[in-house]
């Protein structure tokens, strides 16, 4: 497959494997970045890559409501980044066994500089 010749060339040319990636791939990674636009959900997020908890106990830990711990709770389950199991009227919640959840923890810790407990083992 030859490489495709830009409009306005500068003596190079525009490599092909460049243009393979799609539009819904960009919009996979658009969506996983609007969760960082708030702190608390990085948090709760970042909170959840260590343990399972319900809300209650989310709650606690960031000394926020119910309803607003749920608000985030559901913005980050519909991108994919927590999971959530039914233990009879509870829900726990924890980070998805996902690439993408995955490097968005390390990139959290990467970023304010704090170490994962379990990489300190």
């Amino acid at each position: 497959m030859s490489d495709i010749c830009l409009p306005h060339n500068h003596g190079k040319h525009f490599d092909n494997k460049l243009n393979n990636i799609t539009t819904e791939d960009f919009q996979i990674v658009a969506e996983v970045f609007k969760q960082l636009c708030d702190s608390s959900r990085i948090r709760i997020f970042w909170i959840l890559c260590h343990c399972e908890e319900c809300v209650t106990n989310i709650s606690a830990l960031m000394g926020m409501s119910s309803p607003a711990v749920s608000h985030h709770l559901r913005q980050l389950k519909n991108s994919g980044l927590i999971t959530g199991c039914r233990h009879g009227k509870e829900v726990y919640y924890k980070a998805a066994d996902t690439k993408q959840a995955e490097l968005l923890h390390v990139m959290i810790e990467k970023m304010v500089e704090i170490s994962c407990p379990a990489h300190n083992r």
